[in-house]
Formats: structure tokens, C-alpha cells, sequence
């Protein structure tokens, strides 16, 4: 395979030249896919669905038969690395998902299992990632992913039940010491799991910092960089994961926040909606590849307002290198699917033209 066959995910997250830019969406197997509904009936419950790779890859393929998407996205969720602790996952209806014996002590956090159980206890998924990949193109990668130490330990230490997450935010300034040894923990298996992933057969890698912006930057630099440090290092000591790109998606946090992931040597940040991402490319350099990152709830106007809304953030992020088009977050569950055919359509048009002309 010469580099110009490589994926296009693969080669704008190298920040390679490419003829038009690629995307895929976040949650793009989901609820506001009428199939995907079906499915989730049909499993009795989210955790059967999530659990049994058939029905897994049933519903992570479900998006491509609809949309020319340059990435799958292998069917799980941020906690099921909280579920393979023992925590007791669960969704309560209507109000997302809870965790039933969230960590509470030094003892809690000792009692976890070791490495063996938890590759057992999550082996639905690597098992769902390798019949996935059996059924893809060579030219659309599998994205594998878990949640950032920061994220797990907001829903581990409360439960979720607390959507500001007050103590996990407590223990930042009460009892440091033991967040970070629960955050190297953490950090430790993410590092383990995703490239676990990447050894079954994903091309990618991501990291969801979904509450990442509940840090001031201080509190970031001295708690959390170093633990991504670690996960970092831990991945890449995976020999499979050496080379396979690591992308971070944090929600909340300005430039320095950027600039500070930037320099851990993240292949990719995925944004959300608050920045302009040529800004953000040209204040780091270059540095990194970009994700992102349109407003979910643009996918709620009319078909022209979409067009119009995707053809804005194409044109003015032009044709500079490493851009990956997303959402800046989940897509919404009663989205209508044909307001996604339309946005991918007007990526793949729009940003053939751009990228073809070279305007800035």
C-alpha cells in the first residue's frame, strides 16, 4: 500500500497532504439512527447491546451503510473500564449513566482488580473490535477509546449522580495525594485497554476528556499532565501502539489548555465548540491535527442552514494541513438522519474544492 492509499483519516491525522478532509461523528452509532433503536429493543437492554460483540458490531456498522464516513467507531462507552472494576454500571432512564459502588477510600481503590480480570472482563470488547474490522474497507480505520483519567474518576469517586461532580472536585484540594494515585491507576489501565484495542485491530485511538473543563489551568498542570504523561508513555510501551495515532477530545479549557496537551505529543486534539480551529492550528504551529468541530444542534436546521454552517467552519479553517471533521460533541438523539447526509455531503464537496483550489 503506497501512502497515497492510506485512509484519509490516517493520513490528515498525520497531517499529510489529502485531497478533501475526512470525518466521522461522534455517538454516530446512536439513537438517531432509527436501526440503532431497533437494535437496542431487540438486545433488551444498553448493556446487553454494548456486551454481546455480535449485536456490537451490528450497531457500529450501522452508520456506514448510510453515510460515506472515512472512520468506524467500535460500539462501547467511556465506563466500561468502571464497569470491568466492578463499580456496577448501569443507566438509569432518562437520567444517564450511574455508577452503584463509586470508590469512596484508599481501601476501595486497592480492592480493584488486577490486570488479568479486567482483560477478561473486557474481552466483548476486543472480541467486537476484531469481527469489526473483518467487515471494513481497508480505506475506513476502526477508532477505538476509553475515557481520560480525569473523566473516569469524576463518575468513579461519585457515582454520576452529582453532574457537577463536587467530589471528585473536592478531592483536588482536600485529598490530592489520593486522587493522584487514583488517576495513575486510572491511567494505567486506559493505557492497557486502549492498545488492547489497537492490538485487536483499531487504527486509532482516543481519549474523551469530556469533563475536563471542570479544571482551572493551574489545577490541570500540576495534577493531570503529568498522569497523561503517563498514559502516554504507557501506550506507546505497547509495541502494536507505537505508531497508531492518539487523539484527545477535551471539552472546556483555552489555548493554554491546547498548547499544554500539544506538548505531551498527542497526535490529534479534538475541540469543542467554543474555539475557531484555524486559531487554534495556527497559535500551536501546526503541531497536532485538529478534530472537529460544528454544533451539534446546527444538524437541527434546515438543509441549506446545515450546508451553510459546514461550508462556514471548511472555509475558514481553508486548506491548512490536519483537519478532521466532527462535531464538537455527541450527536443529539432526535437529530434527523438526513440532516447528517446532507452534512456529509457538503464536507466531502465543499472541502474537495478548498483543499483543491489551496485557498487560505
Amino acid at each position: 500500500m503506497t501512502a497515497a492509499d492510506e485512509p484519509l483519516l490516517l493520513r490528515a491525522l498525520r497531517r499529510e497532504p489529502v485531497p478533501r478532509t475526512p470525518l466521522w461523528i461522534m455517538r454516530q452509532a446512536g439513537r438517531y439512527l432509527p436501526e440503532y433503536r431497533e437494535a437496542r429493543r431487540a438486545a433488551g437492554s444498553f448493556l446487553n447491546l454494548l456486551r454481546t460483540p455480535e449485536r456490537a458490531v451490528e450497531v457500529t456498522l450501522q452508520p456506514l451503510r448510510r453515510f460515506a464516513l472515512d472512520a468506524a467507531v467500535v460500539f462501547s462507552d467511556i465506563l466500561a473500564l468502571a464497569d470491568a472494576w466492578g463499580l456496577g454500571f448501569h443507566f438509569r432512564e432518562g437520567e444517564g449513566p450511574r455508577l452503584e459502588r463509586p470508590i469512596a477510600a484508599e481501601h476501595d481503590l486497592k480492592a480493584l482488580p488486577g490486570r488479568e480480570s479486567l482483560d477478561a472482563s473486557l474481552s466483548y470488547v476486543y472480541e467486537t473490535v476484531r469481527l469489526v474490522v473483518r467487515e471494513l474497507p481497508p480505506s475506513v480505520p476502526l477508532i477505538g477509546f476509553a475515557a481520560s483519567p480525569w473523566t473516569l474518576a469524576c463518575y468513579a469517586l461519585g457515582g454520576g449522580g452529582d453532574r457537577e461532580f463536587a467530589l471528585a472536585r473536592t478531592l483536588v484540594h482536600r485529598e490530592p495525594d489520593f486522587l493522584r494515585r487514583l488517576l495513575e491507576r486510572f491511567a494505567r489501565d486506559i493505557a492497557h485497554h486502549t492498545a488492547l484495542q489497537v492490538q485487536a485491530g483499531a487504527r486509532v485511538a482516543m481519549i474523551f476528556d469530556t469533563w475536563g473543563g471542570l479544571l482551572d489551568h493551574a489545577t490541570h498542570e500540576r495534577l493531570i499532565v503529568p498522569v497523561l504523561d503517563l498514559l502516554i508513555e504507557e501506550f506507546r510501551a505497547h509495541p502494536e501502539a507505537r505508531a497508531v495515532p492518539l487523539v484527545f477530545y477535551t471539552r472546556g479549557g483555552g489555548l493554554n489548555r491546547f498548547r499544554a496537551l500539544a506538548d505531551r505529543g498527542f497526535d490529534a486534539l479534538g475541540v469543542d465548540g467554543s474555539h475557531n480551529l484555524a486559531d487554534i492550528h495556527d497559535a500551536l504551529g501546526g503541531c497536532c491535527a485538529l478534530q472537529g468541530n460544528l454544533d451539534p444542534y446546527v444538524l437541527y436546521g434546515a438543509d441549506e442552514h446545515v450546508r451553510r454552517e459546514v461550508s462556514r467552519l471548511l472555509e475558514a479553517y481553508g486548506p491548512r494541513a490536519g483537519h478532521v471533521f466532527n462535531l464538537a460533541q455527541g450527536i443529539l438523539p432526535d437529530v434527523d438522519p438526513a440532516r447528517v447526509a446532507v452534512l456529509v455531503e457538503t464536507v466531502r464537496t465543499v472541502s474537495s474544492r478548498i483543499r483543491e483550489g489551496g485557498r487560505p
